[in-house]
């Protein structure tokens, strides 16, 4: 004769072995670190080296879509040329990138 009451709880089920969780998180674990963690390093370390190496001269873009050529480089700060006689000062991290010459 079965006993229902302790079929029912489930007392005779084995419990799964602890590598059916560790893996699946591992391999987890692993796939946002090469498909979001490093690319977004590798992108950060090529802004930073890209702002370490601006000179006088150079024709930038900001973030907030300012386009201008530098006049003065301060440790912090940067002074842009957008217009003739028109200088604005702005944030060395805020220089997106590169712009094209005229």
């Amino acid at each position: 004769m079965v006993n229902w009451a302790y079929a029912a709880q489930g007392g005779g089920a084995e419990a799964s072995p602890m590598w059916t969780f560790v893996v699946p998180m591992v391999f987890m674990v692993a796939i946002f670190y090469f498909l979001l963690i490093r690319p977004q390093q590798k992108k950060a370390k090529e802004h930073k080296q890209m702002l370490d190496n601006l000179k006088r001269g150079d024709r930038v873009i900001t973030a907030g879509g300012l386009i201008g050529e530098i006049t003065a480089i301060g440790e912090q700060t940067l002074t842009l040329e957008i217009a003739d006689k028109v200088r604005v000062e702005v944030g060395r991290g805020y220089v997106a990138g590169f712009a094209p010459k005229k």
